[in-house]
C-alpha cells in the first residue's frame, strides 16, 4: 500500500514540482515532498488506506469523517493535485486509482423521489443552514463583484444580477421554482417591486419563508407555497430557478422544460441558475450517499438541447464556476468559526463529514469539472429586448433593501 501512495506523491511532484505535501502513516514514515508541506494526509490505520485505494475519493471520505484519517492544512491543495494529474482510465492500475480520487462533485443519482431525497438534505435544520450562510439565507452561488465584499453583499448581487438580466419590472409575476428561503422573491418584491410565487418541497424552508414575508409586511404580494413544481399552475411574465434543476433528474429534464414553457408567458424571459457539466461525467457516489440524494448534474448540452425542444430560446450564458468556489470558502470558514455550536448540534462525526463536503466542492470548482451556469431564455422568440448587455453590466442599481437578520429561533 505504501508503494502506491509513494507513487501518488511522485506524480503529484511531476504535476507541479513546487507543491509541498505528505502522506503520512500509521508506523510513523511518510512519502512527499517539502520539508513544510502545506497538506498532509495523515492515514492513522491501514484500514484508511485501503479505504482509498479500494473507493477512490469515496473512501477517502469515509475515512476521513469516521476519524481513520486526518487532514492537515488545505484539503482543497490535495484536490488540486489530484485533478491537475489529468490521468487517462488506459493507464496503470494505481493510475486508475487516482483517477477515482479525482474529486468529481453533485454528479447524477436516482431521480426518482424528489419528494423524499430533497427534504433529508433541506430539512436537516436552520440550525444548521445558520451556522455558515449570510443572513440572506441564501444557499447557491454568490456574485462577487469586487475582492472585498462580504459575502452577503455577493448573495444581494447575485439576486441584483438576476433581476437585471430578467428585466423584472414594477407589477410583474416572478415564479420561483425551488425558491429556498425565500431569498429571490423577497429581494424582488423590495427592489423591483414585483409580485411573486415560489415553490419548495422543503418544510422548514417553506414555513420560514413564510414568517420572513410576513416580518417584511409582504404577505399579498409574495406567495411560498409546500409543492412540487409540476404542481404549479398559472402565467407569469418572468420565470427563475436557483440550484433546483440539480434535484429534477436526467430523464426528466425534457418534461421540466415543457413545464416551464407551460408556466412562462410568451415572450417571457426565465432564468436558469444550475450547478451542471460541459459534458457528461462520472457519479460522485460519497456525495450521492451523505450530501445530495436524488441529485443530478446536466451536462451543458442536456440543458440547451431540452429547452431548445421545448420552444426556449437561449438568450445568454454565463459560466459563474469561480464565484461558486470563493462562496463555498465564505461558507467553510463560516462553518469553522461555529465548530463548537456545530458540534453541540449535530456531533464530531456530522461536523467533518459537512467541512469535508464545503472544502471538496470548492475544490471541484476551482480545478475540476464542475461549473455554474446562468441561462437566459425567452419563451420563444422576443424582437423587443435590448442588443446589449448594458443594462446587465452598465445600469445603476435601483438600491437594495438590506436583508434583516435571521430570525432568532433558526439563527440562534
Amino acid at each position: 500500500m505504501k508503494e502506491t501512495f509513494q507513487k501518488f506523491a511522485d506524480l503529484f511532484h511531476r504535476v507541479d514540482p513546487s507543491a509541498t505535501f505528505a502522506f503520512e502513516f500509521w508506523d510513523g514514515s511518510s512519502s512527499g515532498f517539502g520539508s513544510h508541506p502545506a497538506v498532509v494526509l495523515r492515514l492513522k490505520t491501514p484500514k484508511a488506506a485501503q479505504q482509498i485505494l479500494k473507493k477512490g475519493f469515496y473512501g477517502l471520505g469515509e475515512a476521513y469523517v469516521s476519524g481513520r484519517a486526518e487532514i492537515d492544512g488545505d484539503l482543497r491543495e490535495l484536490l488540486r493535485l489530484g485533478f491537475a494529474s489529468r490521468i487517462e482510465e488506459s493507464g496503470p492500475h494505481w493510475l486508475q486509482l487516482l483517477q477515482n480520487f479525482r474529486h468529481q462533485c453533485m454528479t447524477r443519482i436516482s431521480p426518482h423521489r424528489p419528494d423524499k431525497d430533497v427534504p433529508r438534505h433541506y430539512d436537516l435544520g436552520d440550525e444548521l443552514f445558520a451556522l455558515f450562510l449570510d443572513p440572506t439565507m441564501t444557499y447557491s452561488c454568490a456574485y462577487f463583484k469586487s475582492g472585498d465584499v462580504s459575502l452577503e453583499e455577493a448573495q444581494l448581487s447575485k439576486y441584483d444580477h438576476i433581476a437585471r438580466k430578467l428585466l423584472l419590472q414594477p407589477g410583474e409575476r416572478l415564479l420561483d421554482v425551488g425558491c429556498g428561503w425565500g431569498g429571490m422573491l423577497i429581494f424582488a418584491a423590495r427592489n423591483y417591486q414585483t409580485d411573486g410565487l415560489g415553490n419548495t418541497l422543503s418544510r422548514n424552508q417553506y414555513e420560514y419563508a413564510r414568517r420572513k414575508i410576513l416580518e417584511l409586511g409582504l404577505n399579498g404580494r409574495v406567495e411560498v407555497v409546500l409543492q412540487d413544481y409540476r404542481q404549479c399552475t398559472g402565467k407569469f411574465d418572468k420565470f427563475v430557478s436557483i440550484g433546483m434543476l440539480e434535484h429534477v433528474g436526467k430523464d426528466f429534464l425534457g418534461d421540466y422544460m415543457k413545464k416551464v414553457a407551460g408556466l412562462l408567458k410568451k415572450g417571457g424571459l426565465g432564468l436558469l441558475h444550475t450547478i451542471g457539466k460541459e459534458t457528461e461525467s462520472i457519479t460522485d457516489p460519497w456525495i450521492t450517499r451523505y450530501i445530495f440524494p436524488g441529485g443530478y448534474l446536466p451536462s451543458l448540452a442536456e440543458i440547451v438541447g431540452n429547452m431548445g425542444r421545448a420552444g426556449l430560446s437561449i438568450l445568454d450564458i454565463e459560466n459563474l464556476r469561480l464565484h461558486y468556489s470563493r462562496t463555498l470558502d465564505h461558507w467553510a470558514a463560516n462553518f469553522d468559526r461555529n465548530l463548537d455550536r456545530a458540534r453541540r448540534l449535530f456531533g464530531e462525526k456530522f461536523v467533518r463529514m459537512w467541512r469535508f463536503y464545503l472544502l471538496s466542492c470548492s475544490a471541484g470548482f476551482r480545478y475540476g469539472a464542475t461549473r455554474v451556469y446562468q441561462v437566459l431564455f425567452s419563451n420563444g422568440l422576443n424582437n423587443d429586448l435590448p442588443t446589449t448587455r448594458d443594462h446587465v453590466y452598465l445600469g445603476e442599481s435601483p438600491g437594495w433593501a438590506a436583508f434583516e437578520e435571521p430570525l432568532a429561533s433558526c439563527a440562534s
